[in-house]
Parts: C-alpha cells; structure tokens; sequence
C-alpha cells in the first residue's frame, strides 16, 4: 500500500518515505541524514519519495547523530541598527552561498541577554558563533568559554575582547577617527567635541582617568576615543574634558551634552559624532540652539547612510565596510569548520572618509 494513503494527520516521518521508496528503515534515515554509504539507486529513491510526501528532515535530530547542523548562530547588539543589519547581510550572504543556516539574535546591548542568547545557541547544536559582544573584561566571558569548551568556535565581528584569544574581524576605528579629526584641525577648528564617550557619571578630569574609564567600556568605543585624542595631541591641541560626553550613550544624552558644549564660555567650534544616534543627536542640539552647520559648527559623523547624502548640506560621514565585515566574519568562521587552519587573529578593514559640506572653517569669535 503507498505510504500515504490512509495515513493519519501531521509530517511524514522517515518510515512512511522508507515504505513509499521501497527501502529499509535504517537506509532511509541514513540518505536524509546525511551520514553513512548509501547507493546511487537508492539514495535517488528515497530522495524522490521525501520529495513526493512533503518529508523535511528534523535538523536538531540530524545534528544529534551527525554532529553538524549546517547552522551557524549569530548575536549583534541591535538587529534594527542599520549597521548591525548591514553586517548580518553579509554573514547570511557568505553562509547561504556555503551551504549553511543562520539564526540571528539580538540583545540590545544587554550582558544578561546575550548570555541567554548563547545558551540558546548552544542548546541549538550550531557549528560555530559570530558575536558582536558586550563583554568588556575577563568576568563578562563565562559564556563565550562555554561554548568554546563545548567545541562551538567563535568569532567576534566589531569588538575585540583583550581576554579572550580568539578571531576578530574588526573595521580601523582609531585611525578612522584619527583621520577625521585632522581634517577638522585641517580646517582651523581647536575647540572639537567628541560625542559618545564613556558612560560613567563622574565626568574624567585628566585623559588617564578618561582613558581608564574607556578600558571599562566597549573596544570600538574606547579605539575612537583615543584617535580623537591621538589628532590633538599631533596638533599640540592640550585636552579639555569639558568637550568629550560622558554618560548614557543614548540620542538624548547626546543632545543635552552637545548643548552644554555649545553654552560654553568657549564653546566648540566642530564635533566628532562617533555612533549613528550620536550624530541625530548632535544635530537635534543645533536645531535646538537655533544655529547651523557648518556656519556654526562643522561636524563629522561615524556610519555614512543614504540618509547622510541627502542632508541639506550633505554630512562628511566615515563609511564602514559593513557587509564587508559580515562576510569576513563568516569566512573566517567557515574556513576551519571545512578543514582550514584556525588563525587566531585580529583581521582589520578599511573605512573610508567620505567628504561632502557639513566642514567650514570656524566663524570669528
């Protein structure tokens, strides 16, 4: 009798493709389980007959017997953040074309949720894990080690973690922001706001204790930190911890802390917006100040956007190579799951500075 008359309600299961191709059990469970030798002939029949009856293969079980999932798991910070989207295009593109699944969670930059989203993945049998972490120090890892020691590889796309040795695919932030603070020294400006700074309440008095404050916050912030005080110092521009934000890094912060900068006896003359909500921020206070830029404040942002382009005038933008990243982040993962060498390194892109009308020199006191 075929195996799908007379059945009852719900998928088929790997006995009923066993009884419509003709074979055994056990032949069937190895062809759509991928492990073990079965022949051309068969292998064809008991294809056809999953492919007749709708019969899709159960893959946690599959992983189970074969120990791979085809799976890779990835965590961003904030999978609605054009840049985390851009960078898990390219992890997607690069594994699909592999042969390989993703599942993508986010945690909004949340420690508690990324621990839980790891456990999830581990609990998922993925082959490897591409994060974008939240950790900062050798207590905030415990996660990453598990999975390391249940033989699950990771790679980390965007942040390093000094302890941690692993793979890091990362894009150039401190001369990236080097560069953009020279072209603003380039164009006259001496009073530059650095806007996105360490999230501590005490506001730094000295850049030891403003570099300090940074260790204890995420890599990619801390990086752009000190090429923004690499360019000053290059200069002989002596540092003023009035002109960098401290505080919560949300778009709000960052318009209450560029307003200040604006009130100040001296106030600034130019800002270096390191994150996408920093520089709506920023431009939200000069709306707000019933000034202008760059007639009263030039400016240059980080994550370069359509949206930056059609600006009246355009916005100077640093553009990272966020599929670029992606992609890499998941070659580098792949690489040793098909039989390459682990590396174990820092792999660093190119950003590019993209000039357009948001620098003028600065206006007479």
């Amino acid at each position: 009798m075929p195996a799908d008359r007379g059945r009852t309600s719900g998928p088929p299961t790997i006995s009923e493709v066993a009884a419509e191709a003709g074979v055994g059990r056990a032949t069937a469970a190895r062809t759509l389980g991928g492990y073990g030798y079965v022949s051309p002939e068969l292998k064809e029949r008991v294809l056809a007959a999953a492919e007749k009856l709708g019969y899709r293969a159960n893959a946690l079980a599959r992983s189970m017997s074969t120990g791979v999932s085809h799976t890779l798991g990835v965590i961003v910070a904030d999978i609605g953040n054009p840049f985390f989207a851009g960078v898990v295009r390219g992890i997607c593109d690069t594994s699909r074309a592999r042969g390989f699944d993703t599942i993508v969670l986010s945690t909004y930059e949340n420690l508690d949720e990324e621990v839980a989203a790891t456990n999830v993945l581990i609990d998922k049998r993925v082959d490897g894990v591409i994060i974008a972490s939240a950790a900062v120090g050798r207590g905030e890892v415990a996660h990453i080690r598990t999975a390391l020691d249940r033989g699950i590889p990771v790679v980390l796309v965007d942040r390093a973690i000094g302890a941690l040795d692993l793979d890091a695919v990362v894009i150039n932030n401190r001369d990236a922001a080097r560069e953009a603070v020279e072209v603003l020294i380039a164009a006259g400006h001496r009073r530059i706001g650095f806007v996105w700074g360490p999230p501590v309440t005490k506001v730094p008095r000295t850049r030891r204790e403003l570099l300090a404050a940074a260790s204890r916050n995420l890599w990619t912030d801390g990086e752009r930190l000190r090429g923004y005080l690499d360019a000053l110092d290059d200069a002989h521009i002596p540092f003023d911890p009035e002109l960098v934000m401290v505080g919560p890094k949300t778009e709000e912060r960052a318009t209450e802390e560029v307003v200040r900068m604006l009130r100040l006896p001296r106030r600034i003359t130019a800002l270096f917006c390191t994150e996408t909500d920093a520089v709506t921020g920023a431009l939200r206070a000069v709306r707000q100040e019933k000034l202008s830029y760059p007639r009263d404040l030039s400016l240059i942002g980080f994550d370069d956007s359509a949206w930056a382009a059609v600006m009246d005038p355009p916005l100077t933008m640093i553009e990272q190579p966020v599929h670029q990243l992606g992609a890499k982040a998941a070659e580098v993962l792949l690489d040793p799951l098909e039989g390459a060498e682990p590396r174990r390194e820092m792999h660093t892109l190119r950003t590019r500075l993209v000039l357009r009308s948001s620098v003028a020199p600065p206006q007479p006191s």
